[in-house]
């Protein structure tokens, strides 16, 4: 299923795949492409990151969608708690 939420939030930014994908540390466009297209979801720490970049929250941005867990040990309380849109209540709600 497409992450509509997910493209209608980086197109309302003004940013393409490539300039979202830039700022998150990621060479080229694919990963933001196969989110919006359904195909993975994004490790946490990168969906906290999306979420800040784009101003939304988590659960806006990847409510019907398991974002990765792998990386949920590595967020630290600092990262989860820097400025930004991110709901924490939100980060382990999601189904």
């Amino acid at each position: 299923m497409k992450n509509i939420a997910l493209r209608s939030a980086r197109l309302e930014k003004g940013l393409t795949q490539d300039e979202l994908a830039k700022m998150l540390g990621y060479k080229g466009r694919q990963s933001i492409s196969n989110w919006e297209n359904g195909y993975v979801e994004p490790p946490l720490k990168v969906a906290i990151k999306v979420s800040k970049i784009l101003g939304k929250d988590l659960e806006y941005l990847f409510s019907c969608y398991k974002v990765q867990e792998t990386h949920t040990n590595n967020v630290t309380q600092d990262e989860s708690l820097d400025s930004g849109p991110v709901q924490l209540s939100n980060v382990h709600s999601i189904p």
